[in-house]
């Protein structure tokens, strides 16, 4: 015959009650164990006897169970309640309110206000504060003006390239000109006739030459044009 069905209500002989809530008690932990080592759940059991007596089965922790239990039961009720988004925003609202309050009050005792409620150990650490910010700001100039030195030394080098370069050109420019003055003291006409420029306009144009390399490229070349001009009338 198979077993018979048992109905399920409290056991009133004390006996059998306890007899049967050892023997159920260590099945149900045995299934828990099954189901988290096949499953790969994780699984937390606590049991109270009608003593009082606490029997427990955890596949990890009992304190990681009960911690994953209160965080998965609080995002449910917010789910299921939308005014605790607002709640929860209101808090995060006060706590930056509160957060800008202090921040405003470090800062009006770091001007030197409202330092009457502080005592000996709050205006040192003050101190010590301001200490440590001068310090950074003393550390972030000298690295500027360090910046602004070097970017002003790297333009001097240039500029004085530029002058070098500038000053090889003039010196080319002037060297011209006194070649092509000794080299050129007969003018051919568009008629093809060579004329002697007179003696006294060679003089004249030579002493200018000769004050040429004390004046600037382009009045050289003016004063030289100017030369050629009256050497050739």
């Amino acid at each position: 015959m198979g077993r018979g069905k048992i109905a399920i209500r409290r056991i009133d002989n004390s006996t059998s009650r306890q007899v049967t809530f050892s023997k159920r008690r260590n099945g149900l932990l045995k299934k828990a164990k099954e189901l988290a080592i096949l499953c790969d759940a994780e699984v937390g059991v606590i049991i109270f006897s009608s003593t009082n007596k606490l029997y427990e089965f955890s596949s990890t922790s009992m304190k990681s169970v009960i911690q994953h239990y209160n965080r998965s039961k609080e995002e449910s009720n917010q789910l299921m309640n939308p005014m605790s988004d607002i709640k929860l925003w209101q808090m995060e609202a006060g706590l930056l309110k509160q957060q800008l309050q202090n921040l405003h009050e470090t800062h009006r005792q770091l001007m030197g206000e409202e330092l009457c409620g502080l005592g000996v150990e709050d205006l040192q650490k003050l101190e010590n504060k301001l200490a440590l910010s001068l310090q950074v700001i003393r550390m972030k100039k000298e690295e500027s003006l360090t910046n602004e030195i070097q970017e002003l030394t790297r333009k001097g080098s240039l500029l004085h390239q530029e002058n070098i370069e500038l000053y090889k050109k003039v010196y080319e420019a002037r060297t011209y000109a006194a070649n092509f003055d000794e080299n050129n003291v007969f003018d051919v006409c568009n008629s093809g006739v060579i004329q002697a420029p007179s003696l006294t306009n060679l003089l004249l144009c030579q002493l200018e030459h000769r004050s040429m390399l004390d004046i600037p490229l382009r009045e050289t070349i003016s004063r030289w044009n100017e030369c050629m001009i009256g050497a050739g009338k």
